[in-house]
């Protein structure tokens, strides 16, 4: 894959390209990056990049030319690449969404915005997708960018030690992983859960995809309620939480009053 990233701030992209099994991937050749810096497209004296918005407002916008020049730019060189621009009034990226890219090994532009956003112009001309991280607002696009590069990227082959790891990550199936735990067997009163303890492959996993479904339930109900668990699902669930002390289902991050905890 190929990432063409436009953005007045190339250098904030070492932290992804720098750091952990990316900067790995990076240093294999399993993906590229290429720079594009609307500044670079200036000749003013000033590079200024901004300026004020038509009929007033907060902040400044930037301007149409110089983005149009890398946006040019980044064409010139990847010609196949979709253009996304990274908006809060884009579509909510999921982790469906990044599994998709990474299997079709789609090239991006990736459009980082400054400022009060960019020329409204820009996004009707040459954009084809804009994308959202969630519901809040962040100084740039460079930090929405990179948790965009870093969920495809975690898919494509060779990136991770495990590609099954992946498949196993938080909201790949709709539900939330279950809490992990490391040595030391006991410490400060708290045990490790005996199941994960005992060396049965089955047990283990009943046990985890019950601890996903109630967590997914309780924190997460836009995306599993009650009602919508199998009759097989449910069984699992009550099964764990009767089975299950209570003191481990608070360190579980339990509450103390479930659906499935016995009357």
């Amino acid at each position: 894959m190929h990432f063409s990233l436009i953005s007045l701030f190339p250098e904030a992209f070492n932290a992804l390209l720098e750091n952990g099994v990316i900067a790995g991937a990076y240093k294999k050749g399993l993906f590229q990056v290429s720079h594009h810096n609307p500044r670079d497209f200036v000749t003013s004296n000033y590079k200024s990049v901004d300026d004020e918005p038509y009929g007033g407002g907060d902040g400044m916008v930037m301007s149409y030319e110089p983005l149009k020049s890398a946006i040019a730019a980044a064409k010139a060189q990847n010609p196949r690449a979709k253009i996304v621009y990274l908006s809060p009034a884009g579509s909510p990226w999921s982790a469906k969404q990044a599994e998709t890219y990474a299997k079709q090994k789609q090239d991006l532009i990736l459009i980082a915005g400054r400022y009060a956003g960019i020329d409204q112009r820009i996004v009707h001309q040459y954009v084809d997708e804009e994308i959202s991280i969630g519901d809040y607002v962040v100084s740039g696009g460079e930090l929405p960018a990179m948790i965009l590069m870093d969920s495809i990227l975690r898919h494509l082959p060779g990136v991770l030690g495990n590609l099954h790891s992946a498949k196993q990550d938080s909201f790949q199936a709709k539900l939330l992983e279950a809490p992990s735990f490391t040595r030391p067997e006991h410490t400060e009163g708290l045990s490790v859960p005996k199941t994960l303890l005992s060396g049965h492959h089955g047990k283990i996993s009943q046990w985890r995809m019950s601890l996903q479904l109630l967590l997914t339930m309780q924190r997460r109900p836009d995306l599993l309620r009650p009602e919508q668990l199998s009759l097989e699902q449910q069984k699992l669930c009550k099964v764990f939480w009767q089975s299950t002390p209570e003191k481990e289902r608070k360190l579980l991050g339990l509450e103390e009053r479930f659906p499935w905890q016995e009357s």
